[in-house]
């Protein structure tokens, strides 16, 4: 029976997907597991797995194209199966190749002369016995041929099997330059984005001679030309979703002013330790501590507000799961700690370390951007005094970070410099009353200006 390869869904928002490339071509013998193709979502690139084994036949969908989550974008067949008649024109029948090819293939794969072991040793590892030459009685493929194919491939990958992030692949295809040859800074060698990046410095050619300019206008400047270009990707998924943040969600901003002068001496003394432990503490680590303490305490924040039928639903959380934004050249993304509200110190600090840092290489997993109830997003580290944030739906909240500046803080006897940072907390405000979020602020600020409250 054929098994379609369809467009997976990644996440709850997840309403189309990219093709990046395909792994396995036309007529390609597959196993259940085998990587078939990769896909762009809004949020991370994927792979996608067969889930049956058979013959790959009837790609629709090529390198480029975006369609809507569920699409067929090819079919697994048995040797012999014809394809659905229901099926669109494919790539195979566009060409004229036949369909037999794919199960002549597979009859010269199963007469091959080959050991048991070696058999299941190929089926594991992907190769093709028909392409090896057996050094067995009469030309029959043992176990030590199997291996040594292995160990050729691991050794150099075959095209398009380059290891690479997915960050890389796509600043690659961006550039339209190719990964082989790009030696690898990542563990076992993989390409990272970094190493892409180099490559395309080195290629930059050199400055052309100036030229003399041409006398205009007095005060007048030479402008560059104009480009335009659409919105793709994960430009364009933010566009829309924020659009329909903004124009669905009525926002309430509150902002607090935090005296960080305990905090920031709490931080610098734990520092050590923390890092000691494989973390760094950082002030998001500390904004994040606080929030997920203080996230169940005020339930009517840690939740989701979405449509059913004709009412709106709000589901309140017992977990906090936290998501934190990170700042990338395409975009925002937004990495999720589930359970945060569980975690200490440093176990919250090397989470968060190590979310951002894959963040950056592409190298998160779906369920690392998925299912967050409330979001801290924080330009602490650039001269934003202050700032409000879009709600990312179905949360009904999120809390935007300034940097903390220094002022002078009235200490019952006299006026103190203090470095002082501004918290904004944008709530929807179908779900979140004023009170609600002004008692969430009074809390957050109490914990920062005396840390010691997050014992309670």
């Amino acid at each position: 029976m054929a098994t379609p390869v369809i467009m997976p869904k990644f996440g709850m928002a997840q309403e189309e997907g990219t093709v990046i490339r395909w792994l396995k071509q036309e007529g390609d013998r597959v196993e259940k597991g085998d990587v078939l193709l990769e896909v762009m979502t809004d949020k991370v690139d994927m792979e996608v797995e067969a889930q049956a084994s058979g013959i790959l036949q009837g790609i629709r969908v090529g390198p480029g194209e975006t369609v809507p989550v569920t699409t067929v974008l090819a079919y697994i067949l048995e040797p012999g199966e014809a394809l659905p008649q229901d099926a669109a024109p494919t790539q195979a029948e566009s060409q004229a190749e036949p369909q037999a090819a794919a199960a002549t293939e597979a009859t010269e794969v199963s007469a091959v002369k080959a050991s048991p072991v070696a058999r299941r040793m190929a089926a594991e590892q992907g190769i093709d016995l028909a392409r090896l030459t057996g050094s067995g009685p009469g030309g029959r493929v043992t176990k030590e041929d199997v291996l040594a194919a292995v160990q050729a491939a691991q050794a150099s990958p075959p095209p398009g099997r380059v290891r690479a992030t997915p960050a890389a692949r796509r600043l690659a295809r961006e550039a339209g330059i190719s990964l082989d040859g790009i030696p690898g800074s990542g563990p076992r060698g993989r390409i990272q984005a970094a190493d892409v990046e180099r490559r395309l410095a080195a290629q930059v050619p050199a400055p052309a001679p100036a030229q003399e300019p041409v006398p205009g206008p007095v005060g007048a400047t030479t402008a560059l030309p104009d480009q335009a270009a659409p919105l793709t990707g994960m430009r364009r998924t933010i566009a829309r979703r924020l659009t329909q943040s903004w124009q669905t969600i009525p926002h309430v901003t509150f902002t607090a002013s935090v005296d960080m002068r305990q905090a920031e001496a709490l931080r610098q003394r734990l520092a050590p330790d923390v890092e000691a432990a494989g973390g760094r503490f950082t002030p998001t680590v500390l904004l994040a501590l606080a929030v997920a303490r203080l996230l169940p305490r005020h339930p009517r924040l840690n939740a989701w507000l979405q449509p059913q039928g004709d009412e709106l639903l709000l589901t309140q959380h017992s977990r906090v799961n936290l998501g934190v934004a990170v700042a990338l050249d395409e975009g925002l993304i937004v990495p999720v700690i589930h359970g945060a509200e569980e975690l200490g110190l440093a176990a919250l600090a090397r989470r968060i370390g190590d979310l951002s840092q894959r963040a950056r290489s592409g190298d998160l997993q779906p369920q690392e951007v998925m299912d967050g109830t409330f979001t801290i997003s924080n330009l602490g580290m650039f001269p934003v005094d202050h700032f409000t944030a879009l709600i990312n739906p179905p949360q009904v909240a999120i809390l935007a970070v300034g940097r903390a500046q220094m002022q002078p803080v009235w200490d019952g006897e006299g006026f103190q410099p203090a470095p002082v940072l501004r918290l904004t907390l944008s709530a929807d405000h179908r779900a979140v009353d004023g009170a609600v979020a002004a008692a969430f602020l009074a809390d957050l600020k109490a914990a920062l200006e005396d840390p010691a409250r997050l014992l309670l």
